[in-house]
């Protein structure tokens, strides 16, 4: 469910204020969509200014860089191990940056913001 981000119509104090105006387009933000391992799904959503960004919905595959020899190579997806940002999220198996997911090629942290960015990217642990 989207959220509004207004002004409310209510003070600090509960006093009521005196120019209440409507919702506007621009202070409701986009529904919530976490990145799943599962079937590749993207999005893409209409931003301010005719921008378009492109979220991960669900993804099986992860661009793995090795730091030792430089190279990267495409790894398939198995689940989430530890998440720092929250522990509900390893139970989930949803992707979010700083994720650590256990790979055929092994432990990957993720790199990219799934949710931004439209793909994700990972460093070999």
């Amino acid at each position: 469910m989207a959220q509004w981000h207004g002004i409310s119509r209510r003070k600090p104090t509960g006093g009521r204020r005196v120019q209440a105006r409507g919702k506007r387009s621009t202070e409701i933000s986009s529904e919530k969509q976490f990145a799943l391992i599962g079937e590749p799904k993207r999005k893409i959503y209409r931003k301010a200014g005719g921008n378009t960004l492109v979220r991960v919905l669900s993804e099986n595959k992860v661009s793995v860089n090795d730091a030792k020899s430089g190279k990267t190579t495409l790894a398939t997806l198995t689940n989430v191990v530890e998440n720092d940002s929250n522990p509900n999220y390893i139970r989930r198996n949803i992707l979010t940056k700083g994720a650590v997911v256990e790979t055929d090629l092994g432990r990957v942290r993720i790199t990219s913001r799934p949710g931004h960015d439209g793909v994700i990217n990972g460093v070999l642990l």
